[in-house]
């Protein structure tokens, strides 16, 4: 089965930067498009930014020019680069990846979830 383990949160001061990473790990055939979204309580989770497997990106306006995904297919591995980030940008970060398994079914899988917390 596969998994998403996220590292790389913690506690940062407002214009300063953290790096996330997710890693997949388990049998799969492929893995399309991931992607990072973020949450805080009592709201929705919101996407934050994703890309595809040839490294189309897509962002959140509100972190657009601050945030930069990457990925790195031959490890299943996507991080998310934050500079100047801001305390609205507190949240938990969720890492997501479309996951194609050994049948070609393709698999919603999400991670557990990353605490960045920005002090202002």
């Amino acid at each position: 089965q596969v998994q998403l383990v996220e590292s790389g949160g913690g506690l940062v001061q407002a214009g300063g930067s953290l790096r996330l990473s997710c890693a997949a790990s388990g049998i799969a055939f492929n893995i399309n498009d991931m992607g990072w979204y973020r949450q805080v309580p009592g709201k929705q989770r919101e996407l934050v930014a994703t890309i595809s497997t040839s490294g189309s990106t897509n962002y959140a306006d509100s972190v657009k020019g601050r945030f930069t995904i990457s990925r790195d297919n031959g490890k299943y591995t996507v991080y998310l680069q934050m500079n100047s980030l801001k305390p609205e940008d507190t949240a938990v970060y969720y890492c997501h990846a479309d996951v194609v398994n050994i049948v070609r079914t393709i698999m919603n899988v999400w991670g557990r979830g990353t605490q960045v917390t920005v002090s202002s």
